[in-house]
């Protein structure tokens, strides 16, 4: 199965077009994501939205936005005006999720809005509409700070415990 998760920065904005049997749009994007190594350069890939994807990319991605893109990846041979043959990564994206940084506070009404289910729902702090056996939502004050983020602690002690000699339990 091909199936794809990047977090990438958006390079271009969405450029949209028509197919010209049925006028569906598709929208073409540059994004950039990192190398998985320090040393690597970041790679650049073309990100391909059908549909009412197309649109969502069009309302809703801007220039230098990161976002997480989920979707698939396939390689395409494209011949140059020299004639040399070229493979391109291309991306066919199936979903779209915003990142948003920790602390920036987006209100609901002001928030795109996203697939029921998807990440970018609990990315901008919206819920579900209410529906039978769901509670109402009610959005946290703003007044509220959020609690302070502690570091993590670790256990340092060894994984076996120094016995003294003839004080073990196991009775082999």
């Amino acid at each position: 199965m091909n199936h794809c998760l990047l977090e990438v920065d958006v390079l271009e904005a969405p450029q949209v077009r028509y197919t010209q049997d049925n006028q569906m749009p598709i929208a073409e994007m540059a994004v950039r994501f990192d190398g998985l190594r320090p040393d690597e350069p970041p790679g650049q890939l073309k990100v391909v939205g059908l549909g009412n994807l197309a649109q969502d990319l069009q309302n809703r991605v801007q220039v230098g936005q990161r976002l997480v893109i989920e979707g698939r990846l396939r390689i395409n041979t494209v011949t140059r005006k020299d004639g040399i043959k070229e493979k391109r990564a291309e991306f066919t994206l199936s979903r779209l999720h915003p990142l948003v940084a920790a602390d920036a506070t987006i209100p609901a009404a002001t928030a795109p809005a996203a697939p029921q289910g998807s990440l970018a729902n609990s990315a901008y702090g919206t819920a579900p509409a209410p529906g039978p056996g769901r509670g109402s939502f009610s959005p946290r004050p703003e007044a509220a700070a959020p609690p302070p983020v502690q570091a993590p602690t670790w256990n340092t002690s060894p994984l076996v415990p120094d016995l003294p000699e003839g004080d073990d339990d196991i009775p082999f």
